[in-house]
């Protein structure tokens, strides 16, 4: 019997700051891709086309104790991708001891800052939601999925799945 591997222990950085210590979560962004469903002649049901990333595009979450002045400096970015996060965590097999790297590289904007509630002698937390124009995930090294949206990049597994894409559209 195999026991599944845990995330045991995390670091972030911002902009290579790093936030070890600080960082108290981080929610990995949803990958969600908007569906549409087709149904024509001779087709028994509806198929769902693929029509690339869902509106909502990709989000990332994260919490940070207590006074973050490096987020707050960063908030009104003008450029899309003008703030970068990097996430690393290490998760461990208990039944193997084996420890895989995970690694996740986001660019994007602070959409969101929410510095809760300030009373005290209580613990004080911000919760910041960045919308990303780059993801990029990375296991023991290999990348994943790297999704470029500004420079119309999809690669899953090594497969770029939009140069078919660009080349009919000559870019």
């Amino acid at each position: 019997m195999a026991m599944p591997r845990k995330l045991k222990n995390m670091n972030m950085f911002n902009d290579a700051e790093s936030y070890l210590g600080v960082c108290k979560s981080a929610t990995p962004p949803p990958l969600s891709r908007k569906m549409e469903g087709y149904r024509g002649g001779g087709m028994n049901g509806p198929v769902k086309a693929d029509l690339g990333w869902s509106d909502d595009g990709i989000q990332f979450d994260w919490t940070l104790g207590g006074l973050d002045l490096i987020a707050l400096k960063q908030f009104g970015a003008v450029k899309a991708d003008g703030v970068m996060l990097r996430w690393v965590g290490a998760y461990q097999q208990d039944d193997t001891g084996a420890v895989v790297a995970v690694e996740m590289v986001v660019r994007g904007r602070h959409e969101t800052i929410d510095m809760g509630d300030a009373a005290p002698g209580e613990d004080t937390e911000h919760k910041i939601t960045t919308t990303c124009s780059y993801y990029k995930l990375v296991v023991n090294g290999e990348v994943i999925i790297e999704v470029d949206l500004l420079n119309f990049i999809e690669i899953i597994d090594g497969v770029d799945m939009l140069a078919e894409q660009r080349k009919a559209l000559g870019i």
